[in-house]
């Protein structure tokens, strides 16, 4: 486990205005590049949705609640209205020169009876493509042609006292002479893509070739995916090593049957399970051969959409250290043997049962899960999760590569395939541009523009500009780890304050030039995304470790209704390019956007606050931290009269927030004196409420002297112990 420091942060932008739903953009700040995805276009050639989050200006509008912008950002909910004049009109900027095609108008009731479609290369000089004085109104579909940057709707002449409204200004055509970047045919996936069926010889030796490599390659440049496809297989035994994920190509887990193991053990790091981090198993069924299924691991390691047809045990081989987890859409028939687990988290899944509760063991929408008996046994249980969308995965329809986009749940409880087909999109891969190690974020920036996904092949990936994703319902998908650098501190991806974007299976390392942050949405973003969130599902944030990196905050979410579903944020306190100051990262997490959710946050280390939250009505479910080990003496963290900086810490401002199951844990080796005043720092109002929260002294190098704000025990008569101190709820 990684440690976490905390050093002071600007302030957040101003807090938005009443919100008109439970929406949001997010901002992931990242110290590396992070990835976005929309929602997959019509498989159609052409034409092309150029204009959705692209730049947009007016002549006017008609007050704060009808940018112009809302006319790009795919939300038939949103609009741009101007002022009670003529003329009016509404330019988007596509960013280059382009061939357009037709043009869609979707009126709100204060349409335009006279206007003109006009084209630019410039934004000064003008051509009419289309003009009408009997415009009805509605949504109106005009075939135009014409090469232009700029596209402007000029309103001549109202059909209402009012202005003029649209809720949607889309352009439509292709950029560049081919249309852009062409997709690999037949499903191909590149050469760390092992794509295997029941009859393909030597399984077990490819499986155990790429684990020699990926045993110990804690910080290695090696990404591997292993794809099965429907059936059944006997007799494997799966070691999955680091950047390795292994996966059944079916659209149920029952689909594909592993008549055998896969498994993860500690005997790299003589049975200590708690650096087993960066793998994933997922949509695969297993009847292990002896009955239990090893699975030790510690962060960043998801357990996601298996069917395990006995048990699992979380344990390495001997009961040595480990440190959390993450299982959700998961049915385990057999009893889960947390053991030697120190903290977990379990969602929307169904289990034989569970034993032993460490630390912090936390279940939302579990059937089979343990009552709620804080602080003894350890066990924090909510009946169902308020929110949830599983991860996107890919698949086989048939012989044809597809991406499964699972429907959006509220109130869950249970895996979503239980009861036969789940919920959701199937998108065909010729939908998504297939990223290669090699790609540049030029080529990536214009499949993006073209309507496309991503689908990230195991590699890593150097990008010199910021990807940028402007489309809502963008899907950006890895395989086997995919690893994202910036370089140059360029912010490796920003996403636009759009609906439904999919961010999925990918690893940020942050470069050596400090990178300020990875945006989702901007500052001050306010678009209401409560029905169609953005997603962060098992992507990573590393800096230092594989070599010196530096970032600011290491992610921001900007946005409303956000839903962060498994994140590891690291600051590494281990590996090349590790000090104080060599890999400088002050800030973990910051939420400043509204109704945002956070189903197993993992953050640590970082120089001054793990995480923060600005945002009105933000929920966790499951937080672990440690706070930075290599703080060199009691001054390096002094926080004006405070003794340390909070691991998660509520803005005075907030007046809802609530939490459950959290700990954080110091092991100040450096300087073993260091005193923490507080693990986690809370206004207290009637609104903000935490539940199960814990501190630890890792062998008494260093101590809290307080669990959050003044209330809860001091480590310190623990001693060397590491028995928690704990508070069962607050205030």
């Amino acid at each position: 486990m990684p440690p976490v420091g905390i050093p002071s942060v600007a302030p957040p932008p101003p807090r938005k205005a009443a919100r008109r739903g439970v929406v949001g953009a997010v901002v992931t700040a990242l110290t590396a590049a992070l990835l976005a995805f929309t929602p997959a276009q019509d498989a159609e050639a052409a034409p092309v949705l150029l204009s959705q989050g692209r730049p947009v200006t007016a002549s006017s509008q008609e007050g704060p609640a009808t940018p112009a912008g809302a006319a790009v950002d795919g939300d038939h909910g949103t609009r741009w209205s101007s002022a009670f004049s003529d003329p009016q009109w509404l330019r988007v900027d596509l960013g280059a020169a382009a061939a357009i095609s037709q043009v869609e108008l979707r009126w709100e009731a204060a349409y335009a009876k006279a206007y003109r479609i006009e084209t630019s290369q410039n934004g000064t000089d003008w051509t009419t493509a289309y003009s009408t004085t009997s415009g009805a109104g509605g949504t109106e579909t005009l075939n135009v042609s014409g090469t232009a940057r700029y596209v402007r709707m000029l309103g001549t002449a109202r059909a209402t006292g009012y202005g003029y409204s649209l809720w949607e200004f889309k352009v439509y055509g292709s950029t560049g002479g081919d249309g852009g970047p062409t997709l690999p045919g037949g499903g191909d996936l590149g050469p760390h893509v092992h794509v295997f069926d029941p009859s393909t010889p030597g399984i077990q030796a490819k499986l155990d070739e790429v684990f020699r490599q990926q045993e110990s390659a804690q910080f290695g440049s090696g990404r591997h995916a292993f794809l099965f496809k429907p059936g059944t297989y006997h007799g494997l035994n799966a070691q999955i090593g680091f950047y390795t994920q292994i996966a059944g190509l079916g659209l149920r887990p029952d689909d594909t049957t592993i008549n055998g193991d896969v498994t993860v053990d500690a005997g790299w790091f003589n049975g200590n399970a708690t650096q087993n981090f960066w793998r994933a198993a997922e949509n695969l069924a297993l009847n292990p051969v002896s009955g239990t299924n090893r699975w030790a691991v510690s962060q960043a390691a998801s357990f996601r959409r298996m069917h395990v047809k006995g048990g699992l045990n979380l344990a390495p081989n001997g009961y040595g250290w480990a440190s959390g987890g993450y299982i959700a859409d998961t049915k385990v028939d057999g009893q889960i043997g947390n053991y030697s687990q120190q903290q977990w988290y379990t969602r929307d899944s169904a289990i034989g049962g569970w034993s032993n509760s460490v630390w912090n063991q936390v279940f939302s929408g579990v059937e089979g899960a343990p009552a709620t008996s804080f602080p003894e046994p350890r066990y924090t249980t909510l009946h169902t999760t308020p929110i949830s969308r599983e991860k996107p995965f890919l698949y086989l329809d048939g012989d044809e590569y597809k991406v499964f986009a699972p429907a959006r749940r509220t109130g869950a409880r249970g895996t979503t395939w239980a009861s036969g087909t789940p919920q959701g999109e199937s998108i065909p891969l010729s939908r998504f541009y297939v990223v290669k190690p090699g790609t540049t974020a030029a080529t990536m920036n214009a499949a993006l523009e073209q309507g496309l996904h991503l689908l990230f092949t195991p590699g890593v990936y150097h990008v010199d500009r910021t990807v940028n994703v402007n489309r809502a319902n963008t899907i950006v998908l890895g395989l086997g780890l995919a690893t994202l650098i910036p370089d140059n501190g360029v912010t490796a991806m920003r996403v636009a304050d759009v609906d439904g974007v999919r961010l999925a299976g990918f690893l940020i390392d942050a470069g050596p030039v400090n990178s300020p942050t990875l945006e989702i949405g901007p500052q001050g973003a306010a678009a209401d995304h409560a029905a169609n969130p953005t997603t962060v599902q098992d992507v990573y944030i590393r800096i230092g470790g594989a070599g010196p990196g530096k970032a600011t905050t290491s992610m921001v979410v900007n946005s409303d209704d956000v839903i962060i579903d498994h994140t590891w944020v690291w600051r590494a306190d281990h590996g090349e390019g590790v000090g104080w100051e060599t890999n400088r990262a002050d800030y973990g997490v910051r939420f400043n956007g509204d109704d945002v959710l956070a189903t197993g946050l993992f953050v640590e280390h970082f120089n001054k606050y793990d995480v923060e939250w600005y945002g009105e009505r933000g929920r966790t479910i499951f937080y672990q931290n440690e706070k930075a080990y290599d703080a060199p003496n009691q001054a390096a963290i002094q926080n004006g009269t405070t003794k340390g900086y909070a691991a998660y810490r509520v803005d005075d401002t907030v007046d809802t927030h609530e939490a459950w199951g959290l700990g954080s844990y110091c092991n100040y080796n450096v300087d073993p004196g260091i005193r923490q005043d507080h693990g986690f720092k809370t206004p207290v109002k009637p609104g903000v409420r935490f539940h199960s929260l814990l501190v630890v002294s890792l062998g008494g190098m260093g101590h809290y002297n307080h669990v959050i704000n003044e209330t809860g025990a001091s480590t310190v008569p623990a001693g060397t112990s590491t028995v928690p101190s704990t508070v069962v709820s607050f205030p």
